[in-house]
């Protein structure tokens, strides 16, 4: 997905809400400055992800490193891992508990502190309730069971910590559905946000139900260009690929893969894009993608 105005323009908020806080005007001026100059010259096919792994260069030079996400990213693995069974069983009660399970997991989206800025449990609990009344759309996962029921190969593209404890659940229902269906899940390949890596994935036990991968990328969503040579085979050659989050869909739209979009509206953009409200569920493949709504 290419750049466009929301976009851009969020990005140049976001740098000044994070350097708000330091003292030096002038040094802020200089940053600033530096990220208009490299964002106007930029690759307009690029994706705001993808431009993302720059800008954080550049905040660096200034700033240095930014504090990690690890605290919120075991605050909320161990609040959902805390749930995990309670939820996994109110799952299973659901007269389609495939429909539920990525129900469960597409309102997981919600913790992104990316998109989301104040993310509370509170609100994620309250999502649950009205995301199970929703449901998926019935057309897309009509298509999406039709599709798994003639598989071998699944690849599914995780996003957020806590989130992935949802997707957990949802791999292991979908095993016990389609039991010849070979699931392998991708990661990111470095710490990003609060996105899902290696350790992460393996902290909330995710290889005991999948065979689990690195995309070898820092980017927060999935650049085929920027991603291992092993990652982009296993997504090039697989049968279908759930991808959870905006991040893949912002990176990966228009790439043509049989790929369906799990994930919550959560920017003006994508509430524009998709006639939707806020935290409004979507469920979309690449190949069968509705046009833009004037």
């Amino acid at each position: 997905m290419r750049m466009n105005p929301f976009c851009l323009t969020c990005l140049i908020q976001s740098q000044e809400l994070q350097i708000r806080k330091f003292q030096d005007e002038e040094k802020k001026l200089r940053y600033m400055k530096e990220i208009l100059g490299y964002l106007s010259s930029s690759d307009p096919e690029a994706s705001a992800p993808a431009l993302v792994k720059s800008i954080s260069r550049i905040y660096e030079k200034y700033w240095g490193e930014k504090d990690g996400m690890e605290d919120v990213k075991k605050e909320f693995n161990d609040f959902l891992l805390s749930m995990e069974k309670d939820l996994e069983a109110q799952i299973r009660t659901h007269h389609d508990p495939v429909e539920a399970a990525l129900c469960f997991a597409r309102t997981g989206n919600y913790i992104d502190y990316s998109a989301v800025k104040d993310v509370s449990r509170e609100k994620l609990l309250e999502l649950f309730e009205d995301q199970e009344k929703e449901g998926l759309e019935q057309t897309e996962y009509t298509c999406l069971m039709q599709d798994l029921s003639h598989a071998s190969t699944l690849i599914y593209l995780v996003d957020n910590c806590g989130e992935v404890v949802l997707d957990k659940i949802a791999i292991r229902i979908l095993r016990e559905q389609f039991p010849d269906l070979h699931i392998t899940v991708i990661v990111r390949g470095a710490p990003v946000v609060n996105d899902v890596d290696l350790d992460a994935a393996y902290y909330v036990g995710l290889e005991k139900i999948a065979a689990v991968m690195d995309n070898g990328s820092e980017i927060a969503g999935t650049v085929l260009s920027d991603i291992s040579p092993a990652a982009r085979e296993e997504l090039e050659n697989t049968d279908l690929i759930l991808a959870k989050g905006q991040g893949n869909f912002e990176t990966l739209h228009g790439c043509g893969l049989n790929i369906y979009y799990l994930f919550l509206c959560k920017c003006d953009w994508f509430m524009n894009r998709f006639a939707a409200k806020r935290f409004q569920g979507m469920l979309i493949n690449e190949r069968r993608m509705p046009a833009k709504r004037q």
